[in-house]
């Protein structure tokens, strides 16, 4: 899909296992790096939801790093001051639904189109994003680059990528996903295993920190 004719020479979509596994942070430190390295970025969040409480939101953090205003990352109407689901939160906050095919077509990049762009969903990949759809519809409709999958690397994380890459993979898109364990501590027994299981059961990359991450999807 295009965006007013104009697409980021690559596009990045970036999902989760499940809520709170660092997609945001794992985000930003890439744009960072890349801007770092001198890569005109870009950072997009078709909605989010939050506590009303929170002085800084993922589109805060996002344009923080990527060098935009929050409202560039996420339209301001998309924003819901409630810590659902967006499509749950829109109905909670007594605001109309959409469709992720509304979503999509809210995405403006800059002039000139950035060298690398993200797209960040909201919770894991099943979490709804819409009336209509999850993060593999926006996957679908979008059609990346590069799907990153962020993970813990604790407990549990087998069993959320194995289920999160299943659904990915049943998308109608051509993007390789790249597994990314958040969080990894070499020093810790437990990540070392789950990360070495992965890498042998698993037909996808599986990397354990930014800067392997970065080498992985920058571009040449």
């Amino acid at each position: 899909m295009t965006f007013d004719g104009l697409r980021p020479q690559q596009l990045i979509v970036v999902v989760g296992t499940r809520t709170e596994v660092g997609k945001t942070y794992v985000s930003a430190r890439l744009l960072r790096d890349l801007r770092a390295n001198g890569h005109d970025v870009a950072a997009r969040k078709p909605a989010q939801s939050f506590d009303p409480d929170d002085s800084f939101t993922d589109a805060h953090f996002l344009a923080d790093a990527s060098g935009e205003t929050p409202a560039d990352v996420c339209p301001r109407h998309r924003w819901y001051p409630i810590p659902m689901a967006p499509p749950m939160a829109a109905d909670a906050l007594a605001r109309p639904q959409f469709s992720i095919e509304d979503l999509v077509s809210e995405i403006q990049w800059p002039l000139p189109a950035p060298s690398i762009a993200f797209v960040e969903s909201v919770g894991g990949v099943r979490s709804p994003m819409a009336s209509n759809g999850d993060a593999i519809t926006l996957i679908e409709l979008l059609q990346p680059d590069i799907v990153l999958l962020v993970a813990d690397a604790g407990l549990g994380t087998i069993n959320d990528v194995t289920l999160s890459l299943e659904a990915i993979n049943s998308g109608a898109h051509v993007a390789t996903p790249i597994v990314v364990l958040n969080r990894f501590d070499p020093a810790d027994d437990l990540h070392r295993r789950n990360r070495d299981w992965l890498v042998r059961h698993l037909e996808v990359d599986v990397l354990s920190s930014v800067p392997s991450v970065l080498a992985k999807i920058s571009p040449k």
